[in-house]
């Protein structure tokens, strides 16, 4: 049985540009989300060190979105430092290949091993959802659908030993089908009803996404824009815990 509350699926994206701002989003939203996403936009602006500076303001759990990719042998030399920092889940692009995807899980390994720790969830990237269908297939040059696309990274992330992918939430229920009940979707562009879509293509409501099988969400705008994001938080808690 499902021991999580709904407020545990949501991962608030702290896409800041300072260790102050997102010091201050943690202190406002600690126990009133699940985790906190840490991406490119924080990480080059405040340094290696927010991740321990958000752990201190109440951050339990810390996504690292880093998005490597890169050939193996440097991917894992950066997951084996990632691997020291005591984080909850990272990430890496699917479309780097199985080789990559094997040489970063075992660096994460190792590193949780040294440290005496649990390993990071390692997440592959299966397609960027600012990316739309037609953009695959005029910019990318990749003669498939985008659900048999993303079917397709889902599989060979979980068949070179990574834990779970990041997808859209309108390919969710394909992932489930291509890799079972124990892979873990991540699932961005997610935007309550009347928050506007931004730079996302294939969004949904929170509702939507876990009812077709998200185990979580990653909400930004929705949360830090809001002029109340702990009330923005738990109505969306709300409405995952309706669904």
């Amino acid at each position: 049985m499902d021991s999580r509350k709904p407020k545990d699926r949501i991962i608030v994206a702290v896409d800041v540009d300072s260790a102050e701002k997102a010091v201050r989003l943690v202190e406002s939203l600690r126990g009133e989300v699940g985790a906190f996403k840490a991406g490119l936009e924080l990480v080059n602006a405040a340094g290696m060190d927010i991740f321990a500076r958000l752990a201190a303001a109440g951050a339990d759990r810390i996504f690292y979105d880093c998005k490597l990719h890169d050939i193996p042998n440097t991917v894992a030399g950066a997951m084996r430092a990632i691997g020291r920092r005591g984080l909850w889940m990272t990430n890496l692009h699917a479309s780097g290949g199985g080789r990559m995807i094997a040489a970063a899980a075992e660096a994460l390994r190792e590193s949780a091993h040294a440290m005496g720790t649990k390993p990071p969830i390692l997440l592959g990237v299966t397609l960027l959802t600012s990316i739309s269908e037609e953009e695959l297939a005029a910019e990318l040059h990749v003669p498939l659908e985008t659900k048999d696309y993303v079917a397709a990274m889902a599989r060979l992330t979980q068949a070179s030993g990574g834990d779970g992918v990041v997808a859209s939430p309108h390919e969710i229920e394909v992932v489930r089908e291509a890799c079972g009940p124990d892979v873990v979707i991540v699932t961005p562009g997610v935007r309550p009803a009347g928050v506007e879509a931004g730079d996302q293509r294939r969004v949904m409501t929170p509702g939507e996404a876990v009812k077709r099988g998200a185990d979580y969400l990653v909400i930004g705008r929705a949360i830090t824009g809001a002029p109340n994001p702990v009330e923005a938080a738990r109505r969306i808690a709300d409405e995952i815990g309706r669904a």
